[in-house]
């Protein structure tokens, strides 16, 4: 990778894409393999920073129609995404990428707190950046703090990484086998269609802030290293149609 294709990136991570085929919790392959392509772009001079979901664990919708007030499955689903956070920097650090998790509820013993400046600097200083715990509120998403870390950190771009899935689609291609491939559309297109891109707010989040998303099936290990290179892999999402 002579010239990477962008110099900030912000990795979206779900929870799911962490299970590999596990049905519950992470795998350590899959962990490993994100590392590896992490740190390959990372030595390419690409700063990398990260917010993980926690899907995998815990889901607050899941948490509310349990019974469990809903503020409060929301900040379990924050915590949760603190047990992701951990083994990723433990296998990104086993690879020799310094790495710091930052999160926006207070864990001083296991990461620092969510300080802009600060993270900024590390992602200048080469360290790849974690985020975790969300934007630290109840009533919203992991996708939403991915939208609001890219705009604060000025990342120019956020891969959403998807679990077997190589983009977004005309409906869920799970359960519609006519579903179509959309290889580019706008953020407003998205929320107008209601796609499963990321949530609404997280969308307009974006489009506020002239946020590009690539959307792309983590389960190809080159996917992210073809993304930086400039390759047209899964779908973008952006402000007009042809920005990209």
């Amino acid at each position: 990778m002579s010239s990477p294709a962008y110099k900030r990136i912000l990795l979206k991570l779900s929870g799911e894409a962490l299970m590999g085929e596990l049905q519950y919790g992470t795998d350590a392959e899959r962990i490993a393999a994100i590392a590896r392509q992490v740190s390959l772009i990372r030595d390419c001079g690409v700063e990398v920073a990260i917010v993980v979901g926690a899907g995998n664990i815990f889901r607050g919708v899941k948490g509310v129609a349990g019974g469990i007030d809903r503020a409060t499955a929301d900040y379990m689903g924050m915590i949760a995404t603190l047990l992701n956070a951990l083994p990723l920097q433990d296998a990104l650090e086993k690879m020799g990428t310094n790495t710091r998790v930052q999160s926006a509820l207070g864990v001083s013993e296991i990461a620092e707190p969510y300080i802009r400046r600060r993270a900024m600097r590390h992602l200048e200083k080469g360290r790849v950046v974690i985020f975790a715990a969300g934007t630290g509120n109840p009533f919203f998403t992991t996708d939403t703090a991915a939208a609001l870390r890219a705009a604060e950190i000025r990342a120019e771009i956020i891969l959403m990484a998807k679990n077997g899935v190589e983009g977004v689609y005309s409906a869920d291609p799970a359960v519609n086998p006519d579903a179509q491939f959309i290889p580019e559309i706008t953020h407003m297109e998205a929320i107008e269609r209601r796609l499963r891109v990321m949530d609404s707010t997280a969308l307009a989040l974006c489009m506020e802030n002239d946020m590009p998303l690539n959307v792309f099936n983590m389960d190809d290990d080159t996917n992210i290293s073809k993304i930086i290179s400039g390759v047209r892999v899964g779908t973008l999402v952006t402000t007009s149609t042809g920005d990209g």
